[in-house]
């Protein structure tokens, strides 16, 4: 419907060119936006508005202008002036109606599109250090990460899902120690363990598997655990792939997968951090200050110069960074989307800049960033801090323990990324309307409900009649549940663009509201056949878009609940 508006407008805007109402060399770009207000029609633009300046007519002139140019259409019922100039769109009941048409025939690519024309997108997510389990922070960034893979393919993206492990620095030789100590017979108690050393019981499970000589298998690699406590650097290895499995498995239970996972070490293995520090040095962005390198990050919008090379001899963190997206740039990755805790925060400028004193041909801003805030679990009201597993933090596994895959995910997605988010383990189990995974799931299984019904009546839907006499949906729920139907494609581009999976959440809570409220409003198994078929087909064309929009989340659509 939305199309079918613009293609009015850029019609009007034709004949008012030719008419010498408008410039002809004016090309404007037409929007239009659904109504906030159904008592205002279903669709609006402000096309008059901005176009009033270099027509010499005021807004409401240029209006009137515009409505009387507007081509007949079947699908717009009328076209009305408001406000300042805005013009409202109704649609026709019949032509609303043929979305459902629309929808039954598209099936699962209804909302899909080309938009993306098959350009290369890389997105990062979730990158834990493997030092532990993942925590729910994790967890967050990799329901938004995925979903955000998953819209940026349904909108004809080619999609990378890229994993990067940071297996080098001092994290993993706390780690390697921890384990070394544990594997000696000593405990967090003891007075020996690393000051910096890690505490969580999963510690105990790594220093076990290593010491009984196990095998453990992470992606491509096979690690066996030697079985000699002095020996850090298999300890080190061993703990690395030991967690790193551990992880997987953990991304699997919540139906993520990567098509990458790219090694931090790699980046010093193969030379790339070397050769990207000489590359900064001989483009004249580095000098030496207190026996330590700095990059001189300030020159490219940084609020202060950054060390590079500490004193002894070590690279700061911020230098493989940067080696990593140079490395994502010569893949081919024009457009990269780092999905990251907001903690990374004040990583973005100074990644940028250095990108920037590379010298490569680096487009300033790239790469792209989504940040997302942290995640406060409650129970009873009260908040949730520990695990037995991590000892610290609560782990993305307890979560899914506790409310299941669905409701963690829904959860998870459900809000901006930049908002704070409460995980309230009660409602994600409550069977309720207050649940929103419930209740959008509910309005799945009811209309599949309603199917099973017509069949055990012996009154099966029919295919025929139902597109037929879509024309009888006529009722004000009927044509509410329409519009929002309709709106479905322009949700997921919307969100694709934009980078804000939440969108197609809210949208999905919005449609099983409209639909429950249909349900109880308009009888469904009339005695009517033509009837009963054409609100059979609104209850299937809902259907599609419910389980679509819930697969856009990673989220199940069962058939009974």
């Amino acid at each position: 419907m939305k199309d079918t508006i613009i293609s009015l407008l850029e019609s009007a805007l034709a004949e008012l060119r030719d008419q010498g109402v408008l410039p002809a060399e004016l090309a404007p770009t037409i929007k239009v936006e659904p109504a906030r207000d159904k008592a205002h029609g279903d669709y609006a633009t402000n096309l008059a508005l901005m176009l009033a300046k270099p027509a010499g007519l005021n807004p409401r002139e240029l209006a009137d202008k515009l409505v009387a140019a507007l081509p007949d259409s079947e699908a717009v019922s009328r076209v009305e002036i408001a406000g300042p100039g805005f013009v409202n769109f109704f649609a026709a009941t019949d032509a609303a109606a043929q979305v459902v048409r629309h929808i039954l025939d598209s099936g699962d690519a209804y909302g899909r599109s080309m938009i993306g024309r098959g350009q290369k997108v890389q997105v990062e997510f979730v990158s834990a250090n493997p030092t532990g389990p993942l925590h729910v922070g994790h967890g967050r960034g990799a329901a938004i990460g995925d979903c955000l893979c998953r819209l940026m393919a349904a909108s004809g993206f080619e999609v990378t899902r890229e994993f990067y492990y940071n297996d080098a620095g001092a994290q993993i030789a706390n780690l390697a120690l921890s384990v070394q100590t544990r594997a000696r017979g000593l405990t967090p108690d003891d007075d020996a363990w690393p000051e910096d050393g890690y505490r969580g019981g999963y510690i105990a499970d790594v220093a076990r598997s290593y010491m009984a000589g196990e095998t453990v298998h992470a992606d491509d690699r096979h690690v066996t655990g030697r079985g000699d406590p002095e020996d850090l650097d298999a300890i080190r290895d061993f703990a690395v792939a030991y967690l790193r499995r551990e992880q997987d498995l953990d991304l699997h239970a919540f139906g993520v997968n990567f098509d990458v996972y790219f090694l931090e070490s790699s980046l010093y293995d193969e030379g790339k951090v070397a050769a990207t520090a000489a590359r900064l040095a001989d483009n004249g962005h580095t000098y030496e200050q207190d026996g330590a390198t700095w990059l001189r990050t300030t020159d490219f919008g940084d609020d202060k110069d950054r060390v590079m090379r500490k004193q002894d001899g070590h690279y700061t963190y911020f230098l493989p960074d940067v080696a990593y997206h140079l490395d994502k740039w010569q893949r081919g990755f024009t457009t990269v989307i780092n999905e990251q805790g907001a903690d990374h925060h004040s990583t973005v400028t100074r990644v940028r800049a250095g990108l920037q004193a590379l010298e490569a041909g680096i487009p300033a801003g790239w790469p792209d960033y989504v940040l997302h805030q942290m995640v406060l679990v409650t129970r009873s009201g009260v908040e949730v801090k520990l695990s037995k597993r991590a000892g610290s933090y609560v782990t993305l596994r307890d979560l899914i323990d506790e409310v299941g895959r669905d409701a963690t995910r829904f959860f998870l997605a459900a809000r901006r990324a930049d908002s704070q988010l409460t995980f309230d383990i009660d409602l994600a189990r409550s069977q309720s309307n207050d649940n929103p995974v419930y209740y959008v799931q509910y309005a799945h299984a009811r209309v599949c409900s309603m199917l099973r019904k017509a069949e055990a009546e012996s009154r099966p839907f029919d295919h025929d009649q139902a597109l037929a006499n879509l024309g009888q949906l006529d009722t004000e729920q009927e044509k509410t549940l329409l519009n929002r139907l309709s709106r479905y494609p322009e949700v997921v581009e919307r969100a694709a663009i934009a980078r804000e999976p939440q969108q197609v959440a809210q949208y999905l809570q919005d449609l099983a509201a409209e639909f429950h409220t249909c349900y109880n409003a308009v009888k469904v198994m009339v005695d009517d056949a033509a009837a009963r078929n054409a609100r059979l087909a609104l209850g299937l064309a809902t259907r599609q878009v419910l389980r679509n929009g819930l697969d856009m989340l990673g989220v199940s659509a069962p058939e009974e609940m």
